[in-house]
C-alpha cells in the first residue's frame, strides 16, 4: 500500500520558526529533471510517515494537483527533543534507480561470543545498494550466528538481500567478525639502583657531629671529654 502525504505549496517569506509554531514542518521536493519546491507539511502527518517509513522510503506527494512519487531523502531533526525539523524529499524519474546507504539490524546470536566470550565488532552499520524505488528495504538483516570462531568473519557477498537490490560496495567488504580477547601486559618501570644505594647511604656525617651523636650530644656541639682525659687534667 502507497504511502500518501499531503502537502501545501510554501510561501517562502513567511519564517520556518512561523511554520513550526503553526503545526507544520517547512520541507522541499527536488529531483534531477524536478524543479526545487518548497512546501509545508502537517506535523502530525510528517511524523506518522515517518515513524512508518523511516528515512529513505518512497513515499507519494499529494497536494496542489499532484501526486508526486518521492523519496524521503533526509530529515533535519532538533539538536535536543529530536523532533523533526525540516524534510528533503528526492523525486525519481520512472525506471531510475537508486544507490543508497541502508541501515543494518544485527540478528542472532554469536557461538564465538556466547561461548568463547569472543568480541564482536560490527564494522559497518549501514550497507550501500542499488535499487529501484519500489524495491528498497527499509533496513538490511545480517544474522551473526556464523560466527563461531575467533577470526570468523561476514563479507557483504553473504548477506541476503531483497529481489530486486544489487550491492555497491565490495563483496569482499567485511560486515562483522569476532576476534579472541587478548589481556593487556602491563609493563612496570625499571628501578634505579642507584637512587636505592644512595637512600641507604644516607646523609655524609660532618666532622665532630658523629662523636656527639655517640654520646648522646646534641649535634653541633663538642664532644665531651674522654676519662683519661678528664685524669690528666687533674693532675
Amino acid at each position: 500500500m502507497a504511502i500518501v502525504l499531503p502537502f501545501e505549496k510554501r510561501d517562502t517569506k513567511v519564517s520556518p520558526n512561523t511554520l513550526r509554531r503553526a503545526g507544520k514542518i517547512p520541507a522541499v521536493f527536488y529531483g534531477r529533471k524536478q524543479t526545487s519546491t518548497p512546501i509545508t507539511i502537517a506535523a502530525r502527518d510528517f511524523e506518522k510517515v515517518w515513524k512508518r517509513a523511516g528515512e529513505h522510503t518512497v513515499v507519494n506527494l499529494l497536494g496542489a494537483g499532484e501526486d508526486i512519487p518521492a523519496l524521503l531523502h533526509a530529515v533535519d531533526k532538533h539538536p535536543v527533543t529530536g523532533a523533526p525539523r525540516h524534510a528533503d524529499f528526492y523525486v525519481f524519474e520512472k525506471g531510475q534507480k537508486l544507490k543508497i546507504k541502508i541501515p543494518i539490524e544485527f540478528t542472532g546470536v554469536s557461538p564465538a561470543v556466547k561461548d568463547l566470550g569472543a568480541v564482536l565488532v560490527k564494522v559497518v552499520h549501514d550497507l550501500e545498494v542499488e535499487a529501484a524505488p519500489k524495491d528498497l528495504p527499509q533496513k538490511i538483516q545480517v544474522d551473526i550466528s556464523s560466527l563461531a570462531a575467533f577470526g570468523n568473519v561476514i563479507t557483504a557477498k553473504e548477506i541476503k538481500l531483497p529481489e530486486g537490490v544489487g550491492l555497491v560496495v565490495s563483496p569482499d567488504d567485511v560486515i562483522a567478525s569476532v576476534y579472541e580477547p587478548k589481556e593487556e601486559v602491563v609493563e612496570e618501570a625499571p628501578v634505579d639502583l642507584s637512587t636505592i644505594e644512595v637512600a641507604k647511604k644516607g646523609k655524609e656525617p660532618v666532622p665532630g657531629e658523629a662523636d656527639a651523636a655517640a654520646e648522646g650530644a646534641p649535634a653541633g656541639s663538642p664532644a665531651e671529654p674522654k676519662k683519661e682525659e678528664k685524669k690528666a687534667a687533674k693532675k
